[in-house]
C-alpha cells in the first residue's frame, strides 16, 4: 500500500468482506473467522434475519393464533362445548409483533458478539473484482468477497401504486387489525400459509393463483389433499389471471380463466415470490458473468461465482430461498472466501421443504425418476389421527430399485415431525426395511408410516416388518 498514492489507497482492508448481515451473511463472517481471515460485515440496517422480521417467525405467530381458534371451534367434536369464539384482531397483531420484535432482538445481540470494528453499516458496491465502495465514500479493500443481501417480495405491475391497502410479507405484520377481507395473490407457501391462518381468524380470504397446483406438490393426490384441507377455511380460485384497481372500499380484483368473477377487498396480499437485491451492487464493476435474470452464475457445491474471489450465499443467488439452505450456503461460501483460492465442495443436505399448513405440505428429496418406487400410506383412517378427529391426507414414499429411501411427500397430520424422520432417513441411506425395524410407539403418527414402507418392501423383496394388529382394532396404516 505504501506504492500507492494518498488518493488511491483503500479505508479498509479485509481477507473476506461479507456483503449483507442476514442469515446467510452472518454465517459466512462466522465460518470466515473461524478459518482465520479478517472479516468485515457490512449491512446498511443490522436490522436481524429476515426470519425473525418478516418470515419464519412473525408467519407462525400468526399461524398459531390461528389454530387456537380453530382448536376453539372444533371443541364439540371431542364432547367440550366452548361457545361461541371471539376473535380480538388488535390483540392478535400485537402479540404477533410483541414476541416477533423480541426475535429479531436476540439476532440483533449477536452483532454485539462481532469482533470490533467488524460490523460496518452502510450500502456497499463494486469497483472491482476484489474492492468495494460504501455509500459514505470509503473504500474497502478485500481478498475475497461473499454476497450475501438477501431478497426482497416481488410486486408484479397490476398491483403497483395501489397504495398501502396491497401488501407484502414484509407489510402485513404491520396491520393494527385484520382486515376485513383479503385476497391473496399466489399459491405458494407464504401465500398459503397466511391465507389459512387469515381465514382461521375470520377474515373472508380468496386466493388466486394463474397455476392449478398449490404449493407446487409433486403428487396428484398430495395436490387433492392440500386444496381439500385450505379450501375448508378459504376460497380457491386457481388457474386464472387477475386485474387490480382502486375502489372506494379498497382494491378490487377482476379474474378470468378457469373461473371468473370480480369482488372488492380491503386488503391484497402479493405473494408471488421474493428477487435477489442486487441492483445496488454495480455488479457489471465486478466482472462476473450474469445469468439472463441478472444473478451472478455460481458454483452451488463451492459458491463460488466463476473463477473468480466472489461468492455468494442465500436468497441472493436464487438459487433454494430456505433458512437452513441459507445457513449452509453461508457456511461454504465463508470457508470458501477465507482459504481461497484454495476451495473445496462444501456439504449440502437433501432437498427439504415445508409448508406449515394444516395438516402440513412437506417434500423430501428428489422427484421420482422412471425406476423410482412409490408406495402410500393412507391417513384418512390413521388410528392416532382419527383419535385427535384430523385424520386426512397422505404420505407418500419414494425409493430406488435396492429399496432405499430417496424421497417423500406428505400432507397429513404431524407431516412438519415425519418429514424430519424422512430426510434424516434420506440422508442416511435408509432402506425401507431398516426403518421397519426400528421401535414404533403406539398409538402414534408416526405407525402410519409402515404402509408405505411395507409396500417398498413387497416391490422390491425385502422383509416386512410383523404387522400384527395393535390393540383395540386401530389402524397403524
Amino acid at each position: 500500500m505504501r506504492d500507492l498514492p494518498e488518493a488511491a489507497r483503500p479505508d479498509l482492508i479485509c481477507d473476506v468482506a461479507v456483503i449483507g448481515a442476514g442469515t446467510a451473511g452472518i454465517a459466512a463472517e462466522r465460518s470466515a473467522r473461524e478459518h482465520g481471515a479478517r472479516t468485515l460485515l457490512i449491512d446498511p440496517e443490522f436490522r436481524g434475519t429476515l426470519c425473525a422480521n418478516t418470515g419464519c417467525m412473525p408467519s407462525k405467530l400468526l399461524i398459531v393464533a390461528a389454530r387456537a381458534a380453530h382448536d376453539a371451534r372444533r371443541a364439540p367434536v371431542f364432547g367440550v362445548q366452548s361457545g361461541s369464539v371471539q376473535i380480538d384482531g388488535p390483540a392478535v397483531m400485537a402479540r404477533l409483533r410483541e414476541e416477533r420484535d423480541r426475535f429479531v432482538e436476540f439476532t440483533r445481540e449477536s452483532f454485539d458478539d462481532l469482533p470490533p470494528d467488524t460490523a460496518i453499516t452502510g450500502r456497499a458496491r463494486f469497483t472491482g473484482p476484489a474492492t468495494l465502495m460504501l455509500e459514505d465514500g470509503r473504500r474497502v479493500e478485500a481478498k475475497a468477497v461473499v454476497i450475501a443481501t438477501g431478497s426482497a417480495a416481488v410486486v408484479p405491475a397490476p398491483f403497483r401504486d395501489l397504495g398501502p391497502r396491497i401488501l407484502t410479507n414484509e407489510t402485513l405484520f404491520e396491520l393494527p387489525d385484520l382486515p376485513d377481507s383479503l385476497a391473496v395473490i399466489g399459491g405458494g407457501p407464504i401465500g398459503l400459509e397466511l391465507a389459512q391462518a387469515m381465514g382461521r381468524l375470520g377474515v373472508a380470504v380468496t386466493l388466486f393463483d394463474h397455476e392449478t397446483r398449490l404449493g407446487k406438490a409433486r403428487e396428484d393426490d398430495i395436490h387433492d389433499a392440500l386444496s381439500r384441507a385450505v379450501g375448508r377455511d378459504l376460497t380457491l380460485c386457481l388457474g386464472v389471471d387477475t386485474e387490480a384497481r382502486a375502489d372506494p372500499q379498497g382494491i378490487r380484483l377482476d379474474w378470468s380463466g378457469d373461473s371468473e368473477g370480480h369482488a372488492v377487498f380491503s386488503h391484497v396480499l402479493v405473494a408471488t415470490g421474493r428477487a435477489p437485491l442486487l441492483d445496488d451492487l454495480d455488479l457489471a464493476a465486478s466482472g462476473l458473468d450474469l445469468d439472463e435474470h441478472g444473478t451472478p452464475v455460481f458454483d452451488r457445491d463451492t459458491m463460488r461465482c466463476g473463477g473468480s474471489a466472489i461468492f455468494i450465499a442465500g436468497d441472493a443467488d436464487a438459487d433454494v430461498p430456505l433458512l437452513h439452505e441459507a445457513s449452509t450456503e453461508g457456511e461454504i461460501a465463508g470457508r470458501n472466501a477465507a482459504c481461497h483460492p484454495r476451495v473445496r465442495p462444501g456439504h449440502r443436505s437433501t432437498p427439504f421443504t415445508l409448508t406449515f399448513t394444516d395438516p402440513p405440505l412437506a417434500q423430501v428429496g428428489d422427484a421420482p425418476g422412471d425406476d423410482t418406487i412409490i408406495a402410500r400410506s393412507d391417513y384418512s383412517d390413521q388410528g392416532r389421527a382419527r383419535a385427535e378427529a384430523r385424520a386426512e391426507g397422505l404420505v407418500v414414499l419414494y425409493a430406488d430399485p435396492q429399496g432405499r429411501l430417496t424421497g417423500a411427500e406428505l400432507c397429513c397430520p404431524g407431516a412438519e415431525h415425519l418429514s424430519h424422520l424422512l430426510v434424516w432417513a434420506v440422508q442416511s441411506g435408509t432402506t425401507a426395511a431398516d426403518m421397519l425395524l426400528l421401535p414404533f410407539y403406539h398409538p402414534t403418527l408416526e405407525e402410519g408410516l409402515k404402509g408405505a414402507l411395507n409396500q417398498i418392501c413387497r416391490q422390491v423383496r425385502l422383509p416386512e416388518a410383523d404387522r400384527q394388529a395393535s390393540a383395540g382394532g386401530a389402524r397403524n396404516a
